[in-house]
Formats: structure tokens, sequence, C-alpha cells
């Protein structure tokens, strides 16, 4: 009996092991949209959280040489063609010369040339969440002290000026990465940036809404009399929500924290989904709907699926997860459907 008892103990042991904690923040892809923001609360959150990993809406190094096309392929193309042009590195030699670089950044954590030229060979690696967080410190670092010679060096290694398209360079500046993610990590001391985009149904994702939109057109020009209040009555409701959203975008100094809310995610799925009460209007695109419903929870799933796998794999229990706003409120809830996992979001935090 002893034995048994024994092995139900290691059994629970293990799997607390297993458990993980996410801390979730639905967050602007670019804050110069708005009014000075107030970072301090979401800041201390996190600092209070102790996290082990930050998960960022990136594609890993790995599933970008995979994916041969989705929406954000060709800009990241012509950036690897760029930088390879400005300073080629032997694919046989790539791995080494990562692991040698961050071997030096870690030696010499001041040194912003490493750190530059490790930039570099994430980029050339298609590790573009790491290559970002290398190339934010430099450019955060001559925000505070310019060095004309080196900004000269960084222009003709990584070519920002041009890097303008996609998840560029230019839309890292003002982006959650460079108020949130970057700094904390800098502060916490964590070295390495976790992606876990999931682009595998894009051309799936732009099929059904090419779908719907183009029978949307029809079905508004063709709507019966009858059922004409009823679309005026929807679509005026989804404007006054986009007018409080607009709202606060321009008022508020802590955005981040509306963007959390439950009313902030109704609104945001409205412009991508209308209202459910739309649906079973006569003559209704309601299939290419649920097409589009269908392939937006399938990359949310995939998303926090790679989020947990990757996770376990590094042996990481508490991680800070950030995700644009329309995705929060589906990630959450699919988070609290998985085992061992729990999940809040950043207004739930202590």
């Amino acid at each position: 009996m002893k034995y048994i008892f024994y092995l139900f103990f290691l059994i629970s042991i293990n799997a607390k092991a297993q458990d993980i904690e996410v801390l979730l923040i639905g967050v602007s892809h670019d804050y110069s949209k708005y009014p000075t923001q107030d970072f301090s609360s979401i800041h201390h959150k996190i600092k209070k959280f102790k996290p082990d990993a930050f998960f960022c809406e990136f594609l890993s190094r790995e599933d970008e040489r995979l994916l041969m096309e989705y929406w954000c392929k060709q800009p990241n193309i012509t950036r690897l063609h760029k930088l390879r042009n400005n300073r080629p590195i032997k694919e046989v030699l790539l791995q080494y010369t990562v692991d040698s670089l961050k071997e030096r950044s870690k030696q010499q954590p001041n040194d912003y040339h490493v750190k530059a030229d490790l930039a570099h060979a994430y980029y050339l690696d298609q590790d573009v969440a790491n290559g970002h967080y290398q190339y934010w410190q430099v450019y955060n670092f001559l925000r505070h002290q310019p060095n004309a010679e080196f900004e000269n060096y960084i222009e003709k290694l990584l070519s920002p000026r041009v890097d303008t398209t996609g998840r560029s360079m230019k839309r890292l500046k003002t982006s959650e990465y460079a108020y949130i993610a970057f700094p904390m990590m800098q502060e916490l001391g964590i070295e390495q940036l976790m992606s876990m985009d999931c682009q595998d149904y894009d051309l799936n994702w732009q099929a059904s809404w090419g779908a719907f939109d183009a029978k949307f057109v029809l079905f508004r020009k063709d709507i019966a009399d009858s059922s004409k209040n009823h679309l005026k009555t929807a679509l005026i409701a989804i404007d006054k929500g986009f007018e409080k959203y607009a709202h606060i975008e321009k008022s508020s100094n802590m955005i981040t924290e509306w963007l959390n809310t439950d009313e902030a995610a109704q609104i945001s799925a409205s412009g991508d989904f209308y209202l459910p009460d739309m649906y079973n209007m006569n003559g209704f695109p309601k299939e290419e709907m649920l097409s589009k419903i269908h392939w937006w929870i399938m990359r949310n799933e995939g998303m926090c699926h790679n989020v947990v796998n990757r996770a376990k794999m590094v042996g990481a229990k508490r991680v800070v997860v950030l995700a644009g706003a329309n995705h929060r409120k589906y990630m959450q809830d699919i988070f609290k459907t998985m085992h061992a996992v729990k999940v809040r979001n950043i207004n739930e935090a202590d």
C-alpha cells in the first residue's frame, strides 16, 4: 500500500510540475496614435508575476522557414535578401555564429556592436522575434546616446530605414514590444523572446474573408425591404461601438487596460464578424461568416498550443503572452479549456 501511495504522490508532484500560468495581455501594435501612455501598472504587474518567459506574435524560425506564403512573408523575404547582401553568412556557419554572438553578448552586455551583429545573425536565421529584440536594444541605446559612426554601421548592417512594411523595424519602435515586452525582458534578464504565432491557416482565412465580402455586397444590394431596418439597426450599433472605441483611443493614457475588457473585445469582434443576430437574416452570407470564424479560432488555438508546448520544452512555468487585442478574449477562453493551464488577463492580475 505504501508503494501505491508513493506512486500517487509522484504523479501529483509531476502533474503540478507541468502547470503553466499565463499572464495574457491584449495589446495595440501601434501606440503612436494614442496620447502618451502610462505603462507603470502593467510593468508592476509583470514584475510581480515573475515570468520565466515572454511569448509574442511572431512565427518561430522553424515555422518561418516552412511557410511559403502568408500575409507577412514577402516583407520578411525582402529583409532577408537585403541583410544577406549587406553581410552574408554561410548557412553552415549561421547557427554557430548566432551561438557565438549570444555568448559574447552575455560576457559583454554593454557592447552594442555585438548586439547589432547578433540581430543581423538572427534575421538571417529567420528568427525575426529575437532579431527585433536585439535591434530594439541597439535602437534604444542610440536614442539616449547618439553616435553618428555607430548609426552608420547599423544602417549598413541592418538597413532599418528601408525595413518599413509588415512586422518591420519601423513598426517595432512604437509597438507593444518597445513599451511593454522588451523593457521588461531587459529589466528581468530574460534573453530570448519566444514565438507563438500560427499562420498555417492564413490563406484559408483570406479566402473566407474575400468570399464573405463579395457576398455581403450582394446581400446589401438585394436585401428585402422587410430586413432593411434590422440591418440598419445592427450597422448603427456597430458604428456606435467603434465611436466609443475611437473616443477612448484619443483620450485614454491607459489604453492597454481598456483593450483587455470584454467591452473592447466585443467591439473589435464586430468589426471582423459583425453581430451574431445578423447571421439569420434572409440572404446574409452565414456560411462564409462561419468559415471566417472557424479559421480565426483555428489560428488562436494554434497560438495557445504553441505557447503551452514551447513553454514545456524550455521548462517555463510562468509566461507573459502578448497578442493583438482582437486575440485576447479568444485566447483566454481557449487557455481556460487546456489541462494544467491557468490564465489571467492583465486586468485580473494583482
